[in-house]
């Protein structure tokens, strides 16, 4: 059996519903095959549930902090994991049927529950799937988009392959809490779920190989490695973890680590390997239609996001490219309008805000201090804690920052990062601020709502030629 369309998209994530979105709207035929969960990461394994375990985690955290508002006593109880993770479940599917299968329905493209490989030629590829009760059917498109995304990935540590681990996808899936765990990273995923199982209350300790946040500016890993300090995440700095082994005495996992030269052992009930992600193609047989793939299996694209078979393309992590969704969701769309439309669009990652969600949350736009040295750019930087905006000062807590950098011959803005509640929305702020390629002086001059956390941009900025030490309340 064979079926000819304008567009074959192997995937159900954000990449794939934008393509698909994108082709219909133009009158295309479309045919999206999936052989996992239907809807991809984001919504199943990623952001969705992540987020709505933060959010959990936070509350009981809340709770328990309370204390620091005088006159307001509250407790925490200890968690439910089966209640909290069936609710989480119920959410995941709930927006999964909302936002995926029924946009599907309704845009009305073909969807294929089968494993999918290409076969054919270079010059004349087609798809093979095969579905769960083995039927076979071969599918002939005039583009093909490979939207497989990424997935949790083990750095090879000795002993590490015998210990059953726990990764960012399987952590969610637990039925209780451990009361102890070791995080091996310090990045995005591994901070995350670091604070989140702390708050519901496992004994934390992560092991770093440089710092916290490594990719951000030095200032938010300190300031978030004293947040957790306070809730009792030990971090260990320039941790290169030599082995991972399981102790049938005592059940525990212990992780030996090389740490600045000194052999440490430690000790926890569980695991979570948070290394990174690797972009999934295995299976696919690309190298039959002339699909190159690098190091870690990622897909070779051009700017355009065009494989090295002028039919096929890539969107989203599989790429390697910034593993976000939204990312994901503009290249999926710029795809079809360079297969369909004869457009040439790129994508231009300058001004991509970079969210972390822990709490405080860390959050970037723009280049860093460190991105502006580099590219020999004359650079002039402030550093503003959080005591200084008054809505930090107003939630009673103030631990957090807002560093901005700057041309120091334009005083054009370059880059800004947050520490602080809500810092997402700092970002989201500073993609317009570098859009409008904005000086120093133009956001001093700018109106700031007072007593939003966004006020702390202004402030930040007025803090290049300003004491803001001795600014009264809503002073300009």
């Amino acid at each position: 059996m064979g079926t000819k369309v304008d567009l074959a998209v192997i995937g159900s994530g954000g990449a794939a519903f934008a393509a698909a979105i994108r082709a219909t709207g133009l009158g295309k035929s479309v045919v999206m095959i999936e052989r996992s969960t239907f809807g991809g990461t984001c919504v199943n394994t990623g952001c969705i549930p992540s987020k709505s375990l933060l959010a959990a985690a936070e509350a009981r955290h809340t709770a328990a902090d309370a204390a620091r508002f005088p006159g307001i006593g509250a407790t925490s109880d200890p968690v439910d994991m089966p209640a909290l993770a069936g609710a989480t479940q119920s959410l995941v599917k709930s927006l999964r049927g909302e936002k995926y299968e029924d946009v599907a329905a309704a845009y009305g493209w073909r969807v294929l529950h089968a494993d999918a490989s290409f076969a054919g030629t270079p010059d004349a590829p087609v798809l093979h799937t095969v579905t769960g009760d083995g039927k076979g059917e071969t599918i002939e498109a005039d583009h093909y988009l490979i939207a497989t995304g990424s997935a949790p990935w083990a750095a090879p540590i000795p002993g590490l392959a015998t210990v059953d681990y726990l990764t960012s996808t399987t952590a969610m899936e637990l039925s209780q809490v451990p009361k102890s765990l070791l995080v091996l990273g310090g990045g995005y995923v591994a901070m995350e779920q670091a604070q989140l199982f702390a708050r519901l209350g496992a004994r934390v300790t992560m092991l770093v190989r440089s710092r916290l946040a490594s990719k951000e500016e030095p200032e938010a890993s300190w300031v978030l490695e004293d947040v957790f300090a306070d809730e009792g995440i030990q971090v260990i700095r320039r941790a290169e973890v030599t082995s991972v082994v399981h102790d049938t005495a005592s059940g525990r996992v212990v992780a030996t680590t090389n740490v600045s030269g000194t052999e440490q052992e430690f000790r926890a009930d569980q695991v979570l390997v948070a290394t990174g992600r690797r972009p999934v193609t295995g299976g696919l047989n690309l190298d039959a239609v002339g699909v190159k793939t690098g190091q870690t299996g990622e897909v070779m694209v051009t700017d355009q996001l065009r494989s090295t078979n002028p039919r096929v393309w890539a969107a989203g992590d599989v790429t390697e490219h910034h593993e976000f969704v939204y990312v994901a969701a503009q290249h999926g769309a710029m795809i079809v309008d360079n297969a369909f439309t004869s457009a040439d669009r790129t994508v231009d990652y300058a001004h991509l805000p970079r969210v972390t969600f822990t709490s405080p949350a860390l959050a970037a736009v723009g280049m860093t201090e460190e991105h502006v040295l580099t590219a020999g750019i004359r650079c002039d930087c402030r550093v503003l804690p959080l005591k200084y905006v008054p809505r930090a000062l107003v939630n009673r807590d103030t631990r957090g920052m807002i560093k901005i950098v700057a041309d120091a011959d334009t005083g054009r803005i370059l880059g800004l990062t947050a520490v602080a509640k809500d810092a997402g929305e700092l970002a989201a702020a500073g993609v317009y601020i570098l859009e409008a390629r904005m000086t120093l002086e133009q956001v001093t001059r700018s109106w700031a709502p007072y007593l939003t956390m966004a006020e702390g941009i202004k402030i930040a900025a007025q803090s290049f030629t300003t004491d803001v030490t001795k600014l009264s309340c809503c002073a300009v």
